[in-house]
């Protein structure tokens, strides 16, 4: 085998990327920055090669599910750096798609989070989401408050991932990982039996279905503390796509139960970092009595209102959040007029 893949990934580290990319006939591609770069150092790949570069970091049963499935999620860990890996099939031939997880977990600090989110973790209960575009740091969001709950507080967590990404030691808490495929067979099924576990906090990665979607919020009601993601932009969206999942004669029921158990919607992206890198710029939606009265009576066009009127309780809109990065010079003027245009 003439191309070696765990080159490419020591590379990835050595560059700081976040993603790497390979594709038949064209040489590995990094995403550094948010923006793609080719490693001309390599050679365009074959098919041939790529192929047997991707087996060489599976097992048998992972080999055969792929070739089963035509997709397939997995952790793997090379040059010292863990990896979320997604192979997959493109115009009948292979490809690999792999964003890099730190070794180091994340704290609130590390992440810029603010002191209202800490507040909530430390009541220790109902619905926490996490929400925004795909590669926005999400999952690094959610590593920084389990981390926090872990050296804070003794609390039995457990996480439900697809794949594991970071790996967490226990502190004052006891941490259960499980992965989805391995340990659990869905999300749904493994927020179900988390239930029977003992558990104060559940972690799930993403909800992603009405099973997991009504499984969480009845954890969140039951005196649990449920973190989760969605790929939504807003905490409006996010409200509207939770509700839209369920049939028509549910949705005020789920309003109800949601306007009671939501304790926040964090919604986040990445922009460009002023010297380099990215930062996260965050929408930060409180539930307070008025977003409450919004979420029951289904007027989630408000809450956007609701938001810019509140700072003083926690909450933050995207612009002012983009203009206080921006008043810290953590962010250029360019960056923040580009993005509040686009909100």
């Amino acid at each position: 085998m003439s191309f070696d893949i765990k080159e490419v990934f020591a590379a990835a580290k050595r560059n700081n990327a976040s993603d790497v990319h390979l594709v038949v006939d064209l040489q590995p591609i990094l995403r550094i920055d948010g923006n793609l770069v080719r490693l001309k150092k390599f050679s365009k790949i074959n098919n041939k090669d790529l192929t047997q570069a991707i087996y060489s970091i599976i097992n048998e049963k992972q080999k055969n599910k792929f070739e089963e499935q035509k997709d397939l999620d997995f952790g793997y860990s090379s040059a010292n750096v863990r990896f979320r890996v997604n192979i997959h099939y493109e115009k009948g031939k292979v490809g690999l798609a792999a964003r890099l997880i730190s070794e180091e977990i994340p704290t609130m600090e590390s992440v810029g989070m603010p002191a209202s989110i800490n507040s909530l973790l430390d009541s220790g209960d109902g619905l926490v989401l996490v929400t925004g575009p795909t590669g926005c740091g999400k999952s690094t969001t959610l590593a920084a408050m389990v981390n926090y709950i872990n050296s804070n507080y003794g609390q039995k967590i457990i996480t439900l991932e697809d794949p594991t990404e970071f790996i967490f030691k226990p502190d004052k808490s006891i941490i259960v990982q499980r992965q989805l495929g391995t340990d659990i067979p869905s999300f749904a099924s493994g927020l179900k039996h988390a239930l029977r576990q003992d558990p104060n906090v559940i972690m799930v990665g993403e909800m992603r279905d009405l099973d997991t979607i009504a499984a969480a919020i009845t954890l969140a009601e039951t005196g649990h503390l449920v973190l989760a993601t969605l790929h939504t932009h807003n905490a409006a969206q996010s409200i509207d796509r939770i509700i839209d999942v369920f049939p028509p004669f549910q949705q005020n029921q789920i309003r109800a139960q949601l306007s009671m158990s939501l304790r926040a919607v964090i919604s986040q992206r990445l922009i460009p970092r002023a010297g380099g890198g990215r930062i996260a710029a965050r929408e930060i939606m409180l539930n307070n009595s008025a977003v409450a009265n919004l979420i029951r009576e289904n007027k989630l066009a408000q809450l956007k209102s609701i938001i810019e009127t509140s700072q003083a309780e926690g909450m933050i809109s995207f612009d002012r959040d983009i203009r206080n990065l921006l008043s810290e010079k953590l962010i250029e003027k360019e960056v923040a007029d580009a993005n509040i245009k686009t909100l």
